[in-house]
């Protein structure tokens, strides 16, 4: 006797699969828009960790290792980590003749580190834009071909044909918002990381340059 749990499942990914297919030509770059989403998603995951931008934990152990050796020790585990939080951190060290000057470079050394980062989040955008507006090409796409069919087999009289490409035609703009709506999340979520690590960034700046200057008169610490 057949499982019925393993039927249904199976009747289920058959129709899933009948439902794409009906959706037409159209799903073929919603796909690709799909496939592009979850490829740039995984390298934003990866690239925009805490381990691959710098934490607190490295932004800590820099500032006790100023305190401790100086801003020459302070660089030379800028110039070991090489990641984007002690690049940033490492270009203020290094240009330490007055706290203007220094934060000016870390500012500086700031914003390439961001918009680099910020690069590709871009192909995110563009699918969570383009995604709908392919659903709803499809969409309309699909709806006159329905009434095309229609009027060629003499279809009035009969809802079913029309119904039954209605339903057709509204996937595509069902399948595009399944893929714009989580892009879009997952944009605003990277760009969250971004703004957290931007403030790391700054406030450990902030530290190092009450470590190394009078914050009163600008003067290097002695």
């Amino acid at each position: 006797m057949q499982d019925p749990t393993t039927t249904s499942g199976s009747l289920d990914l058959q129709s899933l699969f009948d439902m794409l297919i009906d959706g037409g030509p159209l799903m073929i770059p919603i796909a690709l828009c799909s496939v592009v989403a979850l490829a740039y998603t995984v390298e934003r995951m990866i690239r925009l960790s805490s381990g691959s931008l710098g934490g607190r934990g490295l932004a800590r152990t820099l500032t006790s290792r100023v305190q401790q050796d100086g801003p020459t020790g302070g660089l030379e585990l800028c110039t070991k980590s090489r990641k984007p939080l002690t690049r940033i951190l490492g270009a203020g060290l290094a240009r330490r003749d007055s706290l203007e000057v220094s934060e000016r470079a870390a500012e500086d050394a700031g914003k390439r580190e961001l918009k680099r980062l910020a690069a590709n989040l871009r192909p995110l955008v563009v699918v969570a834009m383009i995604a709908p507006l392919l659903g709803l090409l499809g969409t309309v796409w699909g709806m006159i071909e329905a009434f095309t069919s229609i009027a060629s087999q003499d279809g009035l009289g009969k809802p079913e044909l029309l119904a039954g490409g209605i339903s057709q035609a509204l996937i595509t703009t069902a399948a595009g918002l399944a893929v714009a709506i989580p892009t879009q999340a997952l944009y605003y979520y990277f760009r969250a990381r971004l703004d957290k690590f931007a403030r790391l960034a700054e406030d450990t700046q902030l530290e190092l340059s009450g470590l190394l200057f009078d914050a009163g008169e600008g003067r290097q610490a002695a």
